[in-house]
């Protein structure tokens, strides 16, 4: 493996180590209402869990209310048994055309819980991304070994590997800062 294959790879994990704690920070709940509170909602249809942007679309037309208008009528009431089940802590009100989910307004205690939630899952990117550097810095060592790399080109690669790190673990802090400062306005 060259030099740059393995800056590209490392690259490559860790911007998808920053898109996975989006996704994680999207479900979790602010004080308006998200269509991303669903996403990660499974219906059962048909013998096997779909995911729910496949059978409705969810949109928030107002800050305190969820309407998920299903593609297909027949599929309402799985629908609403898939959010019972998934325990979000909303009353799905079924009106035989959408499903309609209000959302409470949250207390400071829950929104405290939220932001320490935030936080483990802006550690946890962390985390990947320290390991996605060290997993870069073996593959670097190798690559030196097996004399593909002098030693001061991996001595080079392991601190543009160190400077990705640094630049990736500062995005998690800014993104999960900006979901703090959302879960935080009342």
């Amino acid at each position: 493996m060259t030099a740059d294959d393995i800056l590209l790879d490392v690259e490559q994990r860790m911007e998808k180590a920053i898109g996975v704690l989006k996704a994680a920070l999207a479900g979790i709940r602010t004080g308006r209402a998200n269509p991303g509170l669903v996403d990660s909602l499974k219906v059962e249809l048909y013998g096997s869990p779909v995911p729910i942007k496949q059978v409705a679309s969810v949109a928030a037309p107002e800050p305190t209310q969820i309407v998920i208008r299903p593609y297909d009528p027949g599929t309402l009431k799985d629908i609403e048994k898939a959010i019972q089940a998934a325990d979000l802590g909303f009353n799905p009100q079924n009106d035989g055309r959408v499903i309609r989910l209000s959302i409470p307004p949250l207390s400071r205690e829950v929104r405290q819980r939220m932001v320490g939630r935030v936080k483990e899952l802006a550690e946890e990117a962390k985390v990947a991304i320290r390991n996605i550097r060290r997993d870069g810095n073996k593959t670097a060592d190798a690559a030196e070994k097996d004399k593909t790399l002098s030693e001061d080109a991996r001595d080079e690669l392991k601190k543009e590997i160190q400077d990705l790190t640094k630049t990736y673990e500062s995005q998690a802090t800014e993104v999960a800062k900006a979901r703090e400062k959302e879960v935080l306005d009342e």
